[in-house]
């Protein structure tokens, strides 16, 4: 194999992986942006309230978030 296919070959990787990770990036700050929101919205009025059932909520919430960070780490 010449030295123009490798490069070529690893151009080509370096795209791929360069894909996975933007697309990683994008839906990690998808989730992140929706869970704030969630906090924002639901949490942090009932917290304000005095309700601990919110903080279970919450602590499901950030749990589900890292299981998802967790299935979709990129590899």
């Amino acid at each position: 194999m010449s030295t123009q296919d490798d490069s070529n070959r690893f151009e080509e990787i370096g795209r791929k992986v360069g894909k996975t990770v933007g697309d990683a990036v994008k839906n990690l700050d998808q989730e992140s942006e929706r869970m704030i929101a969630y906090l924002n919205s639901e949490v942090v009025p009932a917290i304000r309230g005095g309700s601990s059932k919110a903080l279970r909520t919450a602590a499901e919430q950030l749990h589900k978030l890292a299981e998802y960070m967790d299935q979709n780490r990129p590899k």
